[in-house]
């Protein structure tokens, strides 16, 4: 029994593959302190088994290496679409009506005759009726834009630097809201307020009647959240520090104002000016609803492609603004207004 009992075989356990660390752990069932493995363990594996071959990731293919080596290539690629769209709307939307200009009527057949000649641009140059009306819109614009700004300035100061942020988030919401209505609703609520027996006359405060006046009106009201935006934006810009440091060295307010915060506020100012004085350039319906008998070029551009049926010379009266803009914006930009933009 003995002997019989010596030579039992005594059962293996498992041999477990180590893989990591390991943790000491009580006595098991045998009684034998030993060390279980901290990962997991692969029981009946052979010490003579070779550990299985690390997965390999994806291989990333020539095309791909070449977009993240040359930056250049990634970025063009990028730009394309819109940079093509861009050339598309603009750049031969400009050449066609430049190509245009140069083409005329012939007075018999009313047929476009495409050769090219320059008697559309002297005719502009020769008629006073197209200089008093070219120099007649760049006064509006003017004068629409100069209001703007002026309205704008205390109006964006006090929404920046003044107001509570509860009042603030109420004024950029009030000042956004006319945005959201119908061009045409604002325009025609104005020529019901500017009319005879309209709401100016109704408040005592005389109707100006339709006109000139009636269109800065107008215009100043429906160009004015173009101007707030971006002279709001330059003064949340400003630090409220510089404010404080030029009150405590004595400087008083307006000349904090004209000093300090004023050329921090150029670049705002000039993107307001340039949209309020493009879009009065190139606005005709607000002319046709409350200008009475007045004329602007936007409205001879629309009267010689339509009725007149004279697009080569309603192609060379549009390119009046385009010549007024590109010369504004070559003088601001040597200003440098337009580098911190």
């Amino acid at each position: 029994m003995v002997l019989a009992h010596a030579h039992q075989e005594v059962p293996r356990r498992p041999y477990r593959r180590r893989v990591h660390g390991l943790r000491p752990v009580d006595a098991g069932v045998d009684g034998d302190q030993g060390l279980i493995m901290a990962t997991t363990d692969v029981a009946d594996a052979r010490p003579d088994q070779a550990p299985a071959p690390a997965l390999r990731g994806p291989v990333a293919r020539p095309g791909s290496r070449l977009l993240h080596r040359w930056v250049w290539l990634r970025l063009s690629l990028l730009l394309s679409a819109p940079l093509a769209w861009m050339l598309l709307v603009y750049v031969v939307a400009l050449a066609a009506l430049l190509v245009t200009s140069l083409w005329s009527v012939d007075s018999l057949s009313s047929e476009i005759d495409r050769t090219w000649t320059l008697d559309n641009f002297r005719t502009l140059l020769d008629n006073e009726v197209y200089r008093k009306v070219a120099l007649r819109t760049v006064g509006v614009a003017a004068a629409v834009t100069v209001i703007d700004v002026a309205i704008a300035l205390p109006i964006a100061f006090y929404m920046a630097k003044v107001a509570s942020p509860r009042v603030r988030r109420m004024l950029v919401v009030a000042v956004l809201t006319p945005l959201w209505a119908s061009y045409l609703v604002k325009v025609f609520a104005w020529r019901v307020v500017l009319s005879e027996g309209g709401l100016a006359e109704w408040s005592h405060l005389g109707s100006p009647g339709y006109g000139l006046t009636a269109v800065v009106i107008a215009q100043s009201y429906i160009w004015l959240p173009y101007v707030i935006l971006p002279i709001f934006a330059a003064l949340e810009r400003v630090p409220d520090s510089l404010l404080e440091a030029a009150g405590d060295l004595g400087a008083p307010s307006r000349m904090v104002v004209r000093t300090v915060v004023l050329p921090l506020l150029v670049p705002g100012i000039v993107a307001g000016a340039i949209f309020s004085f493009s879009l009065t350039m190139g606005d005709y319906i607000t002319v046709n609803i409350v200008g009475g008998a007045s004329q602007m070029l936007g409205n001879l551009i629309f009267i010689n492609a339509g009725a007149a049926n004279n697009l080569p010379l309603a192609a060379a009266i549009a390119m009046i603004p385009i010549v007024v803009m590109l010369v504004l914006l070559t003088a601001i930009r040597r200003t440098g207004a337009l580098e911190n933009m």
